[in-house]
């Protein structure tokens, strides 16, 4: 019989088998529950149009060049402070996703929290895809 050790890092080799960590790691969050992070100057906005998977797995393979044209455009960003007194006074739901030391968030749309689908597709489980 073979075996082979295993390592919980070695799953990083593989794209597809990041980008699937990523997706299965990706939640709804009250904005409540990222507000430490934005203290912390940790939260990281990223707008609709994008898709936070694709977001996290950039930055955890560190393509710095893509991230680069998404920052300069504005689609990824740091929480403003004027975006999170909105999020507190709505109470807002948060798709969000850790890539250390970030948490990447996107506001739910309209509709997200009944479907389960944030700004990109999801499955029927309500992970995005």
């Amino acid at each position: 019989m073979h075996t082979t050790d295993f390592h919980p890092d070695n799953f990083a080799a593989d794209d597809d088998v990041l980008r699937a960590k990523i997706n299965a790691e990706t939640a709804q969050i009250a904005w409540t529950g990222v507000e430490r992070f934005f203290a912390q100057g940790k939260a990281v906005f990223v707008r609709p149009e994008l898709d936070l998977v694709d977001v996290a797995f950039v930055v955890a393979r560190n393509r710095s060049a893509e991230l680069d044209k998404w920052i300069a455009s504005g689609q990824v960003q740091p929480v403003s402070t004027a975006q999170a007194r909105e999020w507190v006074e709505a109470d807002a739901l948060m798709w969000s996703v850790v890539v250390r030391p970030w948490v990447f968030i996107q506001p739910l749309l309209a509709g997200d929290a009944e479907t389960g689908s944030a700004a990109t597709s999801s499955d029927s489980d309500g992970q995005k895809e």
